[in-house]
């Protein structure tokens, strides 16, 4: 079992880097993560900020170095490959605007110097959205991409004593031309998965190719890969990271079929077992952080860390841990819940509890009138969704004691009024990631518990809201991590008007 948490200030020293996606996040053995560049509202980034992993500490180096037309750093970029080997992280290619690029940087993070490298060989064309890996601890393979005109499904191996580039020549069965997937070494092969290919479908498809390892004298070839197991659905922009025995497949983003005009945003997270060669979901113990794309995931031990992405809407700058059920992340999550809280009131609470479920098996019953009367068959919590008793939500609980700050002693019923005053009383910037969830499920207790109470009159209302007022969009939806960044505001305006009303 793993845990996401989200990261705290108390979990690192430093600035965090701000807000992004489409950056690169490489780890430079086991001392550091190196981030770079990346987009957000239109603008492209070409910053650095640096995790050093022993100290706990996020910082911002002051680089020198020298380019081409004398630039320090290369030019702010995003969708670009990055690749470290040893203390050295390389870069290639990339998007600024509607530009493709095409050069070709190196970072030496011993003394923070950026070099631009005049390479020769098979020149790769620019490109955006390829995907790259190191071959053991002196090249590199890249793969496929965008060049602004056509889907790419050329493979270059570059040497980076040499800095050779070779065009690699593979006969046989090849991938179609893609952008935006994933490429892993794993031992011998590279594996691809995913992608958007031409004419624009998005895929879900992994190809092995063999060949690139000089010693084993392999021809290069590709062979589609179809492993059992709960395979991925198609995706790009998602990540794959090696970590032990298994690489983790977060994210990314698919099409929502002919139903749907918009893409859908995941934030699954499913394992291929190098051992067992299968697909596996991971099993987690809590809900994910919200779905994206154009993320980081980095490998630190036992841990993962994700950073910054976009859903379609926003750019995220959140920092997740995920991480196993025995590590401290973890046991500091477990350790929130309220059980002095619940130890306190046991007895009040249990009575609570047994008037509550009274309380619900009168309002099912009136719904289930209605329905019969009606001569329909929606019930409130459809789509599966399960409305939670206040008793039953831990993490309202927990806030319940956090905000009342333990002043309502024994009357837990106060811990809740004195929540849903904190609610009524903040703002959208002042309401809190981990708040979204009970929030959410309080919203979804009010509306059932409004409509229950009045005999389910005029049912619609669940749709279309009060008269007058503008439906209940969040009513349905199983999970705050289902919300976009502009859904918070909305949410927290209709639950006010449901406090008042």
């Amino acid at each position: 079992m793993h845990f996401w948490v989200r990261a705290s200030s108390s979990d690192f020293a430093g600035t965090s880097p701000p807000p992004r996606s489409g950056h690169s996040a490489v780890n430079i053995g086991k001392s550091k993560v190196v981030v770079f560049g990346g987009l957000v509202d239109k603008k492209f980034l070409n910053d650095i900020a640096v995790y050093d992993i022993e100290n706990k500490l996020w910082f911002q180096p002051e680089c020198t170095g020298n380019g081409s037309d004398g630039q320090v750093s290369p030019s702010p970029r995003a969708f670009h490959i990055a690749v470290a080997i040893d203390c050295h992280m390389f870069i290639f290619g990339g998007r600024s605007g509607g530009k493709r690029l095409g050069d070709f940087w190196v970072l030496d993070t011993d003394i923070w110097q950026w070099s631009e490298l005049t390479s020769f060989g098979d020149l790769p064309s620019p490109r955006d959205f390829a995907a790259a890996s190191a071959i053991g601890n002196r090249k590199i393979v890249m793969y496929g991409g965008w060049d602004g005109k056509k889907w790419l499904s050329d493979v270059y191996v570059l040497d980076t004593i040499s800095l050779e580039w070779m065009e690699l020549s593979v006969t046989g069965s090849l991938p179609p031309p893609r952008c935006g997937h994933t490429a892993t070494m794993v031992e011998k092969r590279l594996l691809v998965y995913g992608g958007r290919g031409g004419g624009g479908p998005i895929m879900g498809d992994l190809w092995a190719l063999k060949g690139l390892i000089e010693e084993e004298s392999e021809a290069p070839g590709w062979t589609q890969l179809k492993l059992p197991g709960q395979a991925p659905s198609s995706r790009c922009g998602h990540t794959i990271t090696s970590g032990g025995h298994y690489l983790l497949l977060f994210g990314g983003h698919g099409t929502g079929g002919w139903l749907s005009r918009y893409d859908i945003y995941y934030n699954d997270c499913i394992i291929l077992d190098r051992i067992s060669a299968q697909w596996k979901r991971l099993a987690t113990g809590n809900e994910p952080p919200p779905a994206r794309a154009y993320h980081s995931m980095t490998c630190l031990g036992s841990r993962y860390l994700l950073f910054g992405g976009f859903d379609g809407k926003s750019t995220f700058d959140d920092l997740w841990w995920l991480v196993p059920e025995d590590d401290p992340i973890a046991v500091r999550l477990t350790a929130s819940t309220p059980k002095s809280l619940a130890d306190k009131n046991a007895t009040m609470a249990n009575d609570n509890i047994q008037s509550s479920v009274k309380e619900n098996q009168r309002e099912e019953s009136a719904v289930a009138e209605l329905q019969k009367r009606l001569e329909i068959s929606v019930s409130f919590p459809s789509c599966g969704l399960q409305i939670v008793d206040e008793f039953e939500d831990k993490e309202f609980l927990e806030l319940g004691e956090r905000v009342s700050r333990g002043g309502h002693g024994s009357d837990i019923q106060k811990a809740f009024q004195a929540v849903r005053d904190h609610w009524r009383k903040s703002s959208p910037r002042s309401i809190l990631i981990k708040e979204l969830g009970p929030l959410l499920r309080d919203y979804q207790r009010l509306i059932f518990r409004h409509y229950s109470v009045n005999g389910g009159s005029d049912l619609q209302s669940i749709e279309s809201g009060f008269p007058g007022k503008e439906g209940y969009k969040f009513y349905h939806m199983k999970n705050a991590s289902q919300l976009r960044m502009d859904d918070i505001s909305k949410l927290l305006g209709e639950y006010k008007l449901l406090l008042r009303d």
